[in-house]
């Protein structure tokens, strides 16, 4: 390769390093053109996959300031660079690797940190970030009416238990506290406020502890 397309291959390749929310390195060896531009498709066009070589890569991620193990570029070489959920690419390599056994998935950059093609595969068991906002939303959505319940029956209770009204001619004392204002109540409208947010956040599915974090925006 002529010079100024060697720089210019790693320039591009920098970039590519430093704008994708994940990098995943695979093997290809074995793969016909077709299979190749199937697995292109199957990554979307939120993930860029390109045939790189070993030695531009290397210098190319060493310009990023990614660190690449030597093991992940020996033999030949494709990168995933991904731009849209790394989830979702994981599980993409996953499902396309399960049709074509020759695709190896060595290892790749998630976070900014080196991961292993095991933990590639448990990133793919992962649900999407839009999965989890969505049981968020629905979460949420449950609590929020649970809570409007609770708070009415609350309404409805102080109404029942709440004193005739004064005669006009009599003032009622100023320091006298409305029933909205008891101690009782004000204790159990603290104490449902509190199993609401905490029903919010039980009915969302915990991630694996020991699988890496999915990036917060």
């Amino acid at each position: 390769m002529a010079r100024p397309d060697k720089a210019a291959a790693v320039a591009e390749l920098t970039e590519d390093f430093r704008t994708a929310t994940a990098t995943y390195l695979t093997e290809y060896r074995g793969l016909t053109v077709t299979s190749m531009k199937q697995l292109r498709r199957s990554l979307g066009a939120d993930t860029k996959y390109a045939v790189v070589k070993n030695t531009l890569t290397k210098i190319a991620a060493k310009d990023a300031g990614v660190e690449i193990s030597d093991d992940l570029l020996a033999g030949p070489s494709a990168l995933a660079f991904v731009k849209g959920d790394p989830i979702d690419a994981a599980r993409n390599l996953k499902n396309f690797q399960k049709e074509n056994p020759l695709l190896v998935i060595k290892g790749g950059i998630y976070e900014g940190k080196l991961v292993t093609a095991a933990e590639i595969m448990k990133l793919a068991d992962l649900e999407s970030r839009e999965v989890l906002l969505s049981k968020l939303a629905g979460a949420m959505k449950g609590s929020l009416a649970k809570a409007a319940r609770v708070f009415d029956a609350l309404r409805i209770k102080m109404e029942a238990g709440a004193p005739a009204a004064a005669p006009v001619a009599e003032a009622a004392p100023a320091a006298e506290a409305t029933p909205e204002e008891t101690p009782e109540v004000v204790a159990e409208v603290a104490v449902v406020t509190e199993a609401v947010a905490d029903d919010a956040v039980a009915e969302v599915p915990a991630q694996d502890a020991n699988t890496p974090e999915t990036p917060a925006e």
